[in-house]
């Protein structure tokens, strides 16, 4: 990179060089079918959380209605706003 001194502008520049992200066609369509197969592998995954949300939220929900029960209903809290 060339900078003028008086007017403190690029006179040239050259870009760096980027290097290539495969050498060759075959790595190229390797990486491609890997990222598919890691792509399916974690849809997979997320098909089978969302099968089982329902079952966990309906578990968390029975143990939420059992611990209602169990604890006696005190009506309001007093608030330090009562007091006064």
């Amino acid at each position: 990179m060339k900078i003028d001194p008086e007017t403190r502008a690029v006179i040239s520049h050259t870009a760096p060089i980027k290097p290539k992200t495969f050498n060759d066609m075959e790595e190229a369509a390797r990486a491609m079918r890997e990222q598919g197969d890691r792509r399916d592998s974690i849809f997979r995954q997320s098909m089978d959380a969302q099968k089982h949300a329902s079952e966990l939220l309906e578990k968390k929900f029975q143990e939420a209605v059992k611990k209602a029960k169990e604890t006696p209903d005190t009506g309001r809290p007093i608030r330090d706003f009562d007091l006064d």
